[in-house]
């Protein structure tokens, strides 16, 4: 794929974020329009290589005909380019702009230089194709007359819906926050995934016969709550895609003091606010923030306070800094644990000076001020020794704080959905269900996403999404078409 000598020809070229200052006086997306010069080199550089990696185990888990589109868009034929990419992937406008790429990790050609800029590409696809009108509403001919009820409506619910919606099944979507879209409308900060793009793809899907009902907290029945039991009783089959809500916690001293605050509250707030048109309740503006956890949350939170005007801004990390070259005992294909730069990063050193990230740092406990307010944190470093963090004596050290937000991953599934019907839990208190089959331990109930599988990538819960629509279109019919 792409041109034969490409690899040995072009060098990797990015494309570049908006320039780091301007971007931080608005909520706008950081990417730059696409240059389709540029994206046909750089697809060029596919090696067509005889095991294409980056669709392999250790690549895409959605299997995207990455190679196919790469030689498409090289030949400036995006329109076939857009119907490869949606062979496999419901939703490459959110991913193009939120995965990791671990396709760019198994890449052949990252072996010995740079890989493929295929997430780029993937994101260029999708954009050229709502901007020509190629990507329209495509409802199915005919329905089966069986109902589906899926709840949440994250990337899991909604790859599920739109699979199970294009074989004729009656799909409805419940979703308790007030818009739809889950992770991807309040987890997401708008910098990084616009609202009106998650917006524009429920709206098509709409079109396309799936229902959606907002602010539906679906539980025991009680409390004003959607009965969860019920929902089984009057649909064919029910799928729990509710997600990994159940934050990690900090449990030192000084947890309960005014101004400490889980990364998810901060940033559905801040999102909220946003789309609303009104201040947000929880703010970064003039504050002292730390936050605390590193990851894709702990980066949306850093570009969040610098939006909002934070005094200063201090990112603790509890690992050493990571190394800039693979280690020996992380070889391609797997994912490169590297220190990376990201947009948050970057906007925190053009704004304050140096990288916000303070590794191998422990906290130890939380200061309160003259007004009982959160005023500051203990810390102390530590070294890691043979998997063990030892603290370092003498290292001890108090910062200023007066708004911590913890981003340090998440549990699991909350359990107000599944304990009035009775699942089983493994035993990191996910939703117990088979990969590859997704049913529960109760007939007809089954489960994908983070809520199975713990804290993942959008692009496995999309994963999830479509494996567990198949599946329950083959209980539902005794086969399936589904891919």
């Amino acid at each position: 794929m792409g041109k034969i000598t490409g690899f040995k020809e072009f060098a990797r070229a990015a494309a570049p974020y908006r320039d780091a200052v301007a971007r931080l006086r608005d909520f706008d997306e950081i990417y730059t329009p696409h240059d389709e010069a540029r994206l046909a080199t750089q697809g060029a550089r596919c090696m067509d290589c005889g095991v294409p990696f980056c669709q392999a185990d250790n690549g895409c888990p959605i299997d995207n005909l990455i190679p196919e589109w790469n030689d498409l868009v090289y030949r400036g034929r995006w329109r076939e380019a857009l119907d490869r990419l949606h062979k496999t992937n419901n939703f490459p406008e959110f991913t193009g702009r939120v995965c990791p790429a671990p396709c760019e990790g198994a890449c052949v050609l990252g072996i010995t230089d740079p890989p493929v800029t295929i997430k780029n590409i993937e994101m260029a696809i999708i954009d050229h194709g709502f901007a020509e009108g190629w990507v329209v509403a495509a409802p199915p001919a005919t329905r089966t007359g069986r109902r589906v009820a899926v709840v949440g409506s994250g990337p899991a619910g909604l790859a599920a819906a739109a699979q199970l919606n294009s074989v004729g099944h009656r799909v409805t979507v419940y979703e308790r926050e007030d818009r739809i879209g889950g992770l991807l409308m309040y987890g997401i900060p708008n910098m990084k995934l616009d609202k009106r793009t998650v917006e524009r793809r429920v709206d098509l899907m709409c079109e396309e016969g799936v229902e959606f009902v907002t602010s539906a907290a679906v539980a025991d029945g009680g409390g004003g709550s959607v009965d969860v039991r019920k929902l089984g009783e009057e649909s064919d089959a029910l799928l729990l895609a509710t997600g990994a809500t159940a934050p990690r916690d900090l449990p030192i001293e000084g947890r309960d003091l005014p101004g400490v605050h889980f990364a998810m509250e901060y940033l559905t707030e801040s999102t909220r606010a946003l789309l609303d048109g009104t201040a947000p309740a929880l703010s970064a503006e003039g504050r002292n923030v730390i936050v605390i956890g590193g990851g894709d949350t702990g980066t949306d939170c850093i570009g969040t306070s610098l939006r909002q005007s934070c005094r200063s801004l201090t990112n603790f990390e509890l690992f050493p800094t990571p190394p800039l070259e693979r280690a020996s005992d992380n070889p391609w294909p797997t994912w490169p644990r590297i220190f990376r730069v990201d947009y948050g990063h970057e906007e925190s050193a053009a704004m304050f000076g140096p990288d916000p990230r303070i590794y191998s740092i422990s906290s130890k406990s939380f200061v309160a001020g003259d007004d009982g307010a959160l005023a500051g944190i203990r810390t102390v470093e530590v070294a890691l020794r043979d998997g063990h963090f030892e603290e370092v004596t003498g290292t001890e050290r108090e910062w200023k704080a007066d708004l911590v937000l913890l981003s340090m991953g998440f549990l699991g599934p909350e359990h107000e959905v599944s304990d009035p019907l009775a699942i089983e839990y493994d035993p990191r208190s996910n939703y117990a269900a088979e990969y590859g089959r997704y049913m529960t331990s109760e007939e007809g109930v089954f489960a994908a996403g983070d809520c199975r599988r713990g804290q993942s990538l959008v692009v496995w819960a999309i994963n999830e999404g479509r494996e567990a629509a198949r599946e329950i279109d083959r209980y539902l019919m005794g086969s399936t078409r589904l891919p």
